[in-house]
């Protein structure tokens, strides 16, 4: 069963400016070991992906399998090219 696609937007980014823009949205990577420490494992701004404080994000709802995929390609666009 292929795994539906999760993103969240960054609404806190203290001591990671570089790393995370505010009201940016990021994609999420599951990671259930993260989960229980209370951290969030995101694609951040470097095209890699991070642990950070799950505090500092806010889950998004995707309203069909389309808009997941829309999601998905622009944040990895503005990831790639550093774009807002």
């Amino acid at each position: 069963m292929k795994s539906e696609l999760r993103f969240v937007v960054c609404v806190r980014n203290t001591d990671y400016a570089a790393a995370l823009e505010l009201r940016k949205l990021y994609q999420v990577v599951a990671d259930e070991t993260a989960a229980k420490l209370h951290q969030v494992r995101v694609i951040d701004e470097s095209g890699e992906d991070y642990l950070y404080p799950e505090e500092y994000f806010v889950p998004v709802r995707c309203p069909s399998q389309r808009s997941e995929h829309s999601y998905a390609r622009a944040s990895r666009f503005t990831a790639k090219r550093g774009l807002e």
